[in-house]
């Protein structure tokens, strides 16, 4: 397995999936509760939503148009690309989107345009709202690590020998994690991968933080 490897889920972590939707819904008369962002079942962010009903509007989604027009969550694009170009990281995209070919084009055109070409270098997209223990076997033990949005995605690669990493977000914020680390942004992500938090955690104990030379 090689060295220079980042497994990440794509909707929540690279791109900006719920508030694309959010906006998806709302065309078609849905109204996301005040909440939402607490809520990972999509049928408890808005009014009058079945699970039946949020499921085909998911998958329904999910294989529109607009799948292919989504934008970057957060600073996912400066610190994925500092990744790459500066430390010589590729990235493999494990994302449950659909098995629909036109969809996963889609997925993997917007992923070129967001962030550029040649950083992912495998795109493995499985059907809707997918478990991703299969897809997540073929790296079994080998440490690498794997971003994730939802706490059960995340257990699963740590239990493969990953090293998960918990993006946080308001559904997962308060998730017990004892044996997987939670980050709020790709800025912690970056530091835990290129050691920098290490430095800078030393620099703050030896006085040299932030305003120290002032």
């Amino acid at each position: 397995m090689r060295e220079k490897l980042i497994l990440v889920d794509c909707d929540g972590v690279l791109l900006d999936w719920e508030w694309a939707f959010a906006i998806w819904m709302q065309e078609r008369g849905y109204v996301q509760r005040p909440n939402a962002k607490n809520y990972y079942q999509i049928h408890e962010q808005f009014d009058d939503l079945t699970w039946p009903e949020a499921k085909k509007f998911t998958k329904l989604f999910n294989e529109s148009a607009a799948i292919g027009f989504l934008p970057p969550l957060r600073d996912s694009v400066y610190y994925v690309k500092r990744l790459h170009e500066e430390h010589g990281y590729e990235f493999h995209c494990i994302t449950s989107l659909s098995t629909d070919r036109n969809a996963q084009r889609l997925r993997e055109m917007n992923l070129q345009k967001v962030f550029g070409k040649n950083i992912f270098t495998k795109l493995i997209c499985l059907e809707t709202g997918s478990d991703k223990d299969e897809a997540l076997e073929p790296y079994k033990d080998s440490g690498l690590y794997w971003i994730e949005d939802k706490l059960e995605n995340a257990e699963c690669g740590q239990k493969l020998g990953l090293t998960s990493l918990l993006l946080e977000h308001g559904h997962n914020m308060n998730a017990v994690t004892p044996y997987i680390r939670k980050v709020k942004n790709w800025r912690a992500i970056y530091e835990i991968i290129t050691g920098e938090i290490n430095v800078v955690s030393r620099m703050n104990n030896a006085g040299l933080g932030p305003g120290s030379l002032s």
